[in-house]
Order: C-alpha cells, then structure tokens, then sequence
C-alpha cells in the first residue's frame, strides 16, 4: 500500500494514543492493516522502553484509590523521571488504573524477584508435597511444581498479572506502552492494599518495572 489515509492514521491514534507519524509509519510497514500496526507499536515501543530503562526515575506521584463502600483502599507510588510528565493527564491516569488494579488483583510485589523467599518456599513445598502424593516419577514432579511455581509468580506479582482494564496485556506491558509515549522511564516502586478488618497492610518492596 503506497497511501495511507489521514482518516486511517487518525484511527491508529484514536486507538493506540501513538504519534501522528509513528502511526503513519506502522501503517505502512503493516500495509494499512490496523492490527498489524498495533503489533508494530507495541514491538517498536518495547524498544524504545528498554533504551529508558536504566534512567533514573527521580519524579512521580503517590496514587491512592478507594473502593465503593470505603472498605478497601491503596496507596501506591509510581514514579518517572520530570514532574513535568509526572503532571500529565497520561500518566495520572496510569497510576490511578494500576491502584484500581491493585485493588481488584491483590498483588503481593511488585515484580517477580520482590516475591518474599519465605512465600515461595512455603508454595514449593505445598506443591511438592502434592506432587509427590500424585505419585509421579520425581523428574516429572520437578517439572509439574516448576511449572506451578511459574503460574504463582505470574498471578501475585503486579507486573505479571494480567491488567484488570485489558487482560489481554500485562500490567509491565502496559507501562511498557507510556513508557514509549512519553518518552521517560516510568517504575512502580512500591504499593500497601488495605482492607476493612486485616490486622496490618500488604506492602510491596522497591522494585523497578522491566
């Protein structure tokens, strides 16, 4: 496809939020197909996240979020590099929609590697006791509770976890997105979940999102 028109172009950006260009050039290398230029986007600014993400994030915001009722709230920061992008209506939103997320998914880190090692050695062992009483050959135990350990990290840690708004991304891969449109780096560093009768918060550790 040599034209693409501006009526397709204003689509891709109605949809994806990228720039004006950008859009046109995904269209084109996608021959105008707008989900292939999706793909493009998102492939492009993962790229582009990734040359942001050894920069120092010195800025940001503390989101809270509060759900109806008044029995379940929480606080999270979130931060970036300028309070400039920190002011944006693009990144308020952010951290408004991964507090609400928070909110829903009940998390336990942030990342992976924040997962507390007494938590994981705790879930090994119940899933090797469960293996073992299966009476699967100890290889094939190892293999199942690897896989079921792998399943537990991606459902408690928040950058694994599908995001609540659009399951068919990650919450890392949707800040992986901002990262590529506003052009900074942007980290999660830390966030606590209260509910009405726990006896202390869920804090999470200092992590930085990939």
């Amino acid at each position: 496809m040599s034209e693409i028109s501006a009526s397709k172009v204003k689509e891709l950006r109605d949809i994806s939020g990228a720039g004006m260009m950008d859009c046109k050039k995904a269209l084109l290398e996608s021959d105008g197909d707008i989900q292939k230029a999706m793909d493009f986007l998102r492939k492009t600014g993962i790229a582009k996240a990734q040359k942001k993400a050894g920069r120092e994030v010195k800025d940001g915001v503390i989101s809270t979020y509060i759900h109806p009722g008044s029995k379940l709230g929480v606080m999270l920061e979130i931060n970036c590099e300028t309070d400039f992008v920190a002011k944006t209506p693009t990144f308020q939103d952010l951290s408004k929609d991964i507090a609400m997320h928070i909110a829903a998914a009940s998390p336990i880190s942030v990342s992976k590697d924040s997962i507390p090692s007494d938590v994981l050695e705790k879930e090994r062992e119940i899933y090797m006791d469960q293996a073992k009483n299966s009476g699967k050959p100890e290889e094939i135990a190892a293999k199942i509770v690897d896989g079921k350990m792998d399943k537990f990290c991606k459902d408690n840690a928040l950058l694994e976890q599908s995001f609540v708004k659009d399951p068919n991304m990650t919450v890392g891969e949707v800040i992986t997105d901002i990262i590529a449109k506003l052009g900074e780096n942007i980290s999660i560093s830390r966030f606590s979940r209260f509910q009405l009768g726990e006896s202390s918060a869920q804090p999470s550790s200092k992590e930085e999102s990939e």
